[in-house]
């Protein structure tokens, strides 16, 4: 059984015990969060919502909070000296997921 989810802009491909790396929550770690929005549900059949699937969430516990590694953006621009560097470390939530509700 796997379900279709969104979150953070973003669709994530998820089955019962898949550990997930999303766009930062607001929880705890240790804490559960549900996903509400469940974009499309495969047990034997398919079932795809329209947007979402009705009734349907997914239940996931939150394992770690976290900053993926640096990443270098450098601006450059030839003849006229300018150059500008700069570095980005984008927040992430991981997360197990427990239980698919169809």
């Amino acid at each position: 059984m796997y379900a279709i989810i969104a979150t953070g802009g973003k669709q994530y491909k998820v089955s019962e015990g898949d550990v997930i790396f999303v766009e930062k929550l607001e929880a705890d770690e240790g804490a559960e969060v549900t996903f509400d929005q469940v974009l499309a549900v495969s047990d034997e059949k398919l079932v795809v919502g329209d947007p979402t699937v009705a009734s349907a969430n997914v239940t996931g516990k939150v394992l770690e909070q976290g900053r993926a590694k640096k990443v270098i953006v450098y601006h450059f621009k030839p003849k006229t000296g300018y150059h500008k560097k700069n570095g980005h470390r984008q927040s992430f939530t991981k997360v197990q997921i427990e239980k698919i509700n169809a």
